[in-house]
């Protein structure tokens, strides 16, 4: 929420500052000189295999307030293909390291409109992200082109401020992105693998194509969301009810987006499911670890069993683990059971630490990123609309 009192204010020594292709450093008086200040640069070009640096500032103290972007081609070799990365007080490793998409909410390389309290795509063909980011020290804010493809307009702007007094306890914004293609039988899909260090889970933008061909249209989200909190070992300290419960909805899910949860993405016969979870009113603390984990987990109705049967898939109840379940027999019974699952799995945790590093391991290359999305998608097609 907003303080209604900061609208009016007017804070000691902090200076606003915005980059773009018209003005690169954000330099004073530097913007808008191309073409006698008649919107000369308003885009660049990023050709497959080059990086640029969108923003960047060293030695003072400030915070990252706004990112919007836009480019012409907008599908899964894009959108996977690009990668944001965002460097804090001139650390060598990234604080944020994710695909362009994913990060700004869009996941499976599929653009949808949606809003919500930090991310929002309001027509389906731009990015935008007004997550708060402080910094101490400086900042930098990377885009690499890791597609094949030449990108021949890139427009955006990056929005911050500088002089702003941080308190002691300020806390660096982080995110960070994989992908389980498939989830592994009976393990927990890591939403946030164990991270060392004090902070906030802000929350999460994850991404599901459903494996129609072994499991056809059973229900695949009757797993529960865990975070594992400051030493957890074999249980969590939070532990949730349902993966369509954690986003806010039930029994099932549609395609809604709101404040701080939605399921945005949503095309049920093509199996693909975008979907995202904010805790902004409901904060998770962590003292000295976190983990967060999502069991893969589907619901099975008898009617249901003679269609797997007939595709020679097996299921394994979550109530009688070590035998295959006997699908003509349980074609006869009345109550529904839940099964173990495995389908492909993507997300992007977003989180607050007290340093501007982490111990995550680098994000996959492009390739694996965006193996199979294309043709999950319906083709590689340009969206210039």
């Amino acid at each position: 929420m907003i303080d209604p009192h900061d609208l009016f204010r007017l804070p000691a020594g902090v200076e606003t500052r915005w980059t773009s292709p018209e003005n690169w450093t954000g330099a004073v008086g530097a913007g808008g000189k191309t073409l006698r200040g008649r919107k000369g640069a308003p885009c660049f070009s990023l050709a497959a295999g080059a990086s640029r640096v969108l923003a960047e500032e060293a030695g003072r103290p400030g915070m990252l307030r706004r990112i919007w972007a836009t480019v012409e081609r907008r599908d899964p070799e894009v959108l996977r293909g690009l990668r944001i990365e965002i460097f804090w007080d001139g650390a060598a490793t990234p604080a944020v390291n994710a695909p362009w998409g994913d990060f700004f909410g869009q996941p499976l390389g599929r653009c949808a409109t949606f809003e919500s309290a930090l991310l929002s795509d309001p027509e389906g063909r731009s990015f935008n992200c007004c997550i708060p980011m402080p910094f101490r020290q400086g900042m930098r804010v990377v885009v690499h082109n890791e597609s094949a493809v030449d990108i021949q307009k890139f427009y955006f702007d990056v929005n911050y401020t500088l002089g702003d007094r941080h308190p002691e306890d300020m806390l660096y914004f982080h995110a960070w992105w994989h992908r389980e293609a498939p989830t592994q039988l009976r393990q927990d899909f890591a939403l946030l693998p164990y991270v060392e260090g004090a902070g906030r889970f802000l929350g999460v933008v994850v991404g599901v194509v459903a494996d129609k061909q072994r499991y056809g249209d059973c229900w695949w989200g009757e797993g529960e969301c865990k975070a594992y909190l400051d030493g957890d070992h074999a249980h969590p300290t939070l532990c949730g009810t349902g993966t369509e419960d954690y986003i806010g909805t039930a029994w099932g899910q549609g395609q809604y987006a709101h404040r701080y949860q939605g399921s945005h993405l949503f095309d049920d016969a093509s199996g693909l499911y975008g979907f995202y979870r904010w805790h902004v009113p409901d904060p998770v603390y962590f003292r000295r670890s976190i983990q967060v984990t999502m069991q893969q987990i589907g619901c099975l109705f008898p009617a249901q069993a003679k269609d797997l049967q007939a595709r020679g898939t097996e299921v394994y109840s979550i109530y009688e683990p070590d035998e295959p379940l006997d699908l003509a027999a349980f074609s006869q019974e009345e109550e529904v059971t839940l099964f173990e699952r495995q389908d492909d799995w993507s997300a992007c945790a977003y989180f607050y630490l007290d340093r501007p590093t982490n111990n995550l391991p680098p994000l996959a290359e492009a390739r694996s990123r965006i193996q199979g999305l294309s043709v999950a998608s319906g083709a590689s097609a340009r969206m210039d609309q």
